[in-house]
């Protein structure tokens, strides 16, 4: 069985998405927690999890309207389960779901910069100057 993605209904799975954002955000990466969590991943952010062939939580991601259209945010997939298809998996399930919801929006985000090719290859273009944001090199990109 491949990997898997789905939208987040059940507790226990959002808890298992935090669990690897934390892993790979703060303790990989180093970003500050304060950065990591933020207002609007109680409130407005639809969540996502990635599961691999075997049912182990691998991956998670997030999106929410913004004024600029639907950004795509905090897209983990843990050490161990990269180049495995696991964020093609979320990023197909939250592209699907963003579609049906507002078929008519702009869909962005900040990819960090060694993440470009992966998203180039699902379709989106940087846009716009690197940037850096908790010390991580991003560029902006559009689909």
């Amino acid at each position: 069985m491949p990997a898997s993605a789905y939208r987040i209904t059940d507790l226990r799975d959002l808890d298992a998405a935090f669990t690897i954002r934390e892993k790979v955000f703060q303790e990989e990466q180093g970003v500050p927690a304060a950065k990591e969590h933020d207002v609007h991943d109680r409130t407005d952010a639809r969540h996502y999890l990635a599961r691999a062939a075997d049912g182990t939580p691998a991956g998670a991601a997030r999106w929410r309207e913004t004024e600029n259209g639907v950004k795509l945010e905090r897209f983990a997939v843990l050490p161990g389960f990269r180049n495995q298809e696991i964020g093609a998996a979320l990023l197909h399930a939250v592209l699907a779901d963003v579609q049906a919801e507002l078929p008519e929006a702009v869909v962005y985000l900040n990819a960090q910069l060694r993440a470009v090719p992966f998203y180039e290859r699902h379709g989106f273009k940087t846009e716009g100057e690197m940037f850096e944001e908790a010390n991580i090199q991003h560029f902006k990109m559009v689909r």
